[in-house]
């Protein structure tokens, strides 16, 4: 035997079984190949991933198209917006405090000092302007308080009526009052009245409006000027004295909402 050879297979002995072969079958004594059964093995579970893919893509792609729509109609209404604007330039009414004459405004205190009442007759001059080419205001009857300080002075009224555009209205209005004052009120109005040029006087006008743009008219809200920087003071014969308004302010307080203006 030469060195490195093999030495040739043993034949099987009876009732023994054949060596494996290389391909996992077994050779049998009559030379047929007998198979072994291999247990069974599931395959393994493949996640879909095109499938996450393309509903992520989907998403991705609407999520930026609304953004898109979005953006442009954001875009389309500020145009809207300021051509609106242009168009009609809103601007709130103007009032103004033409003369105011004092015709009576006594502070009497009885003896015992138990009470104090104060007496008063205005004569108040207003003026409104509507300063807008395309908005008209429609007002509700107004409710007018004149106060020094805090204190009441006296009650008027001016009646509805509606500001056409580019408009100027002016009213009259008798203003009138009897109060009983407690001490507080009567030491404040005492001292007002002892004021070198006068007592410092406010003129409230509380009442409601509608507001109409075009063809589209807004719901009534309510309404207050208030006019500052007046001085007056009491007559002391039956000649009236004339208040000085050279100083008046009339600031309107409105909160009104139409389209998208606020007025």
């Amino acid at each position: 035997m030469q060195n490195g050879a093999h030495p040739p297979p043993k034949p099987a002995v009876n009732g023994s079984a054949a060596p494996p072969t290389a391909n996992g079958t077994a050779q049998a004594s009559g030379g047929k190949p007998q198979f072994r059964q291999q247990p069974y093995r599931p395959p393994p579970y493949r996640h879909h991933r095109n499938h996450h893919r393309s509903r992520r893509n989907l998403c991705c792609c609407f999520c930026f198209w609304t953004i898109i729509i979005v953006l442009g109609l954001a875009l389309l209404a500020a145009i809207a917006g300021a051509a609106l604007y242009v168009l009609y330039r809103p601007h709130r009414p103007q009032f103004t405090i033409s003369s105011l004459r004092i015709s009576k405004l006594n502070l009497t205190t009885a003896a015992d000092s138990s009470a104090s009442h104060v007496s008063s007759l205005f004569n108040l001059t207003l003026s409104s302007f509507n300063p807008n080419s395309h908005i008209t205001f429609a007002y509700d009857p107004f409710t007018l308080s004149c106060f020094s300080n805090s204190v009441l002075l006296a009650n008027g009224s001016i009646p509805a009526f509606t500001s056409a555009t580019k408009n100027q209205t002016v009213f009259r209005s008798l203003m009138s009052g009897a109060e009983d004052l407690d001490a507080d009120s009567v030491t404040s109005l005492r001292s007002d009245l002892k004021k070198k040029g006068g007592a410092p006087l406010t003129i409230e006008m509380d009442t409601k409006v509608k507001v109409k743009i075009g063809g589209v008219n807004s719901k009534k809200v309510g309404i207050r000027v208030t006019c500052e920087g007046i001085k007056g003071t009491p007559p002391k014969g039956k000649q009236p004295t004339v208040a000085s308004v050279s100083d008046a302010d009339c600031k309107v307080d409105l909160r009104i909402k139409i389209w998208i203006f606020t007025l």
